[in-house]
């Protein structure tokens, strides 16, 4: 999956980029916080593990 495909449905689930750490991004919503690999393309089974985690689509 693209990076910025996931990036897009964080944020249309009410996630905000929060700070660049060093290998990712952090983005947050409330009290929830989630890492994204800052890669092109993001492995598929960590994309679907994130996408489950949030209930996200």
């Amino acid at each position: 999956m693209k990076r910025r495909e996931l990036v897009k449905l964080l944020e249309k689930a009410g996630f905000e980029f929060k700070e660049h750490g060093g290998n990712h991004d952090t983005y947050k919503r409330g009290s929830d916080t989630e890492q994204i690999p800052r890669h092109k393309e993001i492995n598929e089974i960590t994309a679907k593990s994130i996408i489950k985690k949030w209930g996200l689509k």
